[in-house]
């Protein structure tokens, strides 16, 4: 095989290991029923009017599996952060005690767990769209190298190559979202 359809499939796989990961992150934000710190990571927290992440100005823990704590590092930011939650709107209401933020995480109804799955489906999607636009992509860079001297046979194997990637990608997007439909459906 070329060094040129090498390149290509290796820029193929490092955009396909973003995707994935752009794709994880999403699923995993999905909540599941049970107390998870990443629940909380999208949250922007005015610090003295900088947008900063709640995991840098405090520190969240799970007591138990419906529960979330969030202990602020400053006294001063627990308005803030309980704000920054409500507006977050995730669904927790958080219970301030003046020296820590309490998030009850309710159980979940089977109507929302069925709109939880489907929203997970709705992610695998857009991981799997990611996926094939990347191999088509792919594969309209590996056939501007015919004008480079690339042969057929090299092109048909590169094309072969890159959807051999397409394959297993979109199946790791598949697991991904059944570990998190059975996750979701444990009741």
């Amino acid at each position: 095989m070329s060094e040129l359809i090498k390149k290509v499939l290796d820029d193929a796989k490092g955009q396909m290991d973003k995707a994935i990961e752009h794709c994880e992150n999403e699923i995993a934000k999905i909540r599941a029923g049970k107390a998870m710190p990443s629940m909380l990571d999208g949250i922007m927290v005015d610090y003295y009017g900088t947008p900063t992440p709640l995991s840098q100005v405090g520190n969240v823990n799970t007591p138990d599996a419906r529960t979330l704590v969030v202990q602020p590092w400053e006294k001063a930011l627990l308005q803030p952060i309980e704000k920054a939650i409500m507006d977050a709107n995730i669904g927790l209401n958080p219970q301030n005690d003046g020296n820590i933020i309490r998030l009850n995480v309710p159980p979940l109804t089977e109507e929302r767990r069925r709109d939880l799955v489907k929203k997970v489906k709705e992610e695998a999607e857009k991981g799997r769209i990611a996926i094939r636009n990347i191999r088509k992509d792919a594969n309209e860079k590996i056939k501007k190298l015919k004008s480079e001297g690339v042969s057929d046979d090299e092109m048909k194997t590169g094309e072969g190559e890159v959807q051999k990637l397409t394959d297993a990608y979109i199946i790791k997007v598949d697991k991904e979202a059944e570990n998190k439909e059975k996750d979701i459906m444990t009741v």
